[in-house]
């Protein structure tokens, strides 16, 4: 394994001590790996997100001409759907 530095605020530092000391962690490390995890696992969500969001984007370009359409007509439609189906 590769040892790293890393700089913490005394806040970050005290929850550190405070997890491995309550036996939450076995390490510091332990902490850091587990951090960098979920760190990871935001990363690939974010990365899955952009890509359905592209894809959404070029689905809705290819689908044709916009329309403009009256807000408040539109509105006024929804609502009254939705009162009809309860």
């Amino acid at each position: 394994m590769r040892t790293l530095t890393v700089s913490l605020t005394p806040h970050q530092a005290a929850m550190m001590e405070s997890a491995v000391q309550s036996g939450g962690y076995a390490s510091n490390s332990e902490i850091v790996r587990d951090a960098l995890r979920l760190w990871e696992q935001r990363e690939e969500l974010r990365r899955l997100e952009i890509t359905r969001l592209r894809q959404a984007y070029e689905e809705g370009k290819a689908s044709g001409e916009g329309r403009e359409i009256d807000m408040n007509r539109f509105l006024t439609d929804l609502k009254a759907e939705a009162r009809t189906r309860g």
